[in-house]
């Protein structure tokens, strides 16, 4: 695994750079500290729907995503799931809880069949410590996210239903010859879930930009056929 593991992520049919206006802010690790990573971890398999970690849980591992797709999310007390970030191939979760100590802040989720490295907890010190700049990445990285996070209350505060789930299409869209595709279909849930709405105004949302030619939807994803309205 390990000396073909930068060529695998390279070649990884996931591997397509976003939309420019949302490109993301954290583009995963470098090919070395994939494999210092990876001499120290070992390798498991997900299938779609698999919980691999739950919230509260306490840390014992960080995972790097070698191939499929994971959702974070978290539950309100009322029961509704929240969708806090989308990671594909080179990127990684549960890091955060392995520097300050605390439980796991939220769940992870396979969202389609996923081969994932697990560093135990043990072998995490070694890693950062053999790598400097591997924990200074993680730090980095860290405060990247508190950043976005920042800037991202700041724009759903201002924003309607509409412009919220605009800006999250274009974020998860790829080009794709004249158009723009979410290759990964999501259900209307999976969209209101993540833009904290209701199912019923996605719906809507969705027949009007059909309608308009805006988009089109088949079962395995959406394709943006040109510039999605400002308003609705």
């Amino acid at each position: 695994m390990t000396g073909n593991l930068a060529q695998a992520l390279a070649e990884s049919d996931h591997g397509t750079l976003r939309s420019p206006e949302h490109a993301p802010t954290c583009t995963g690790l470098s090919s070395e500290e994939l494999e210092l990573i990876a001499s120290h971890a070992m390798t498991r398999t997900f299938q779609k729907g698999a919980v691999i970690v739950s919230e509260g849980d306490e840390a014992l591992a960080l995972y790097v995503i070698v191939g499929g797709r994971v959702k974070v999310y978290t539950s309100t007390d009322e029961g509704k799931e929240i969708i806090l970030r989308l990671l594909e191939p080179g990127e990684y979760f549960g890091e955060l809880t392995l520097l300050d100590g605390a439980t796991r802040s939220a769940s992870v989720m396979a969202t389609e069949p996923c081969t994932l490295l697990v560093l135990p907890k043990n072998k995490f010190a070694d890693c950062w410590l053999s790598c400097p700049q591997l924990y200074l990445r993680l730090v980095k990285d860290l405060s990247t996210r508190v950043r976005q996070l920042t800037e991202d209350l700041k724009r759903v505060g201002s924003m309607d239903v509409y412009q919220r789930l605009r800006r999250l299409l274009l974020e998860l869209a790829t080009p794709h010859n004249e158009t723009l595709v979410v290759a990964q279909r999501f259900t209307q849930q999976d969209l209101a879930n993540r833009i904290c709405a209701s199912r019923e105004m996605v719906s809507r949302i969705f027949r009007d930009l059909v309608a308009g030619g805006y988009i089109t939807l088949d079962r395995r994803q959406i394709v943006i056929n040109k510039k999605l309205p400002e308003k609705w």
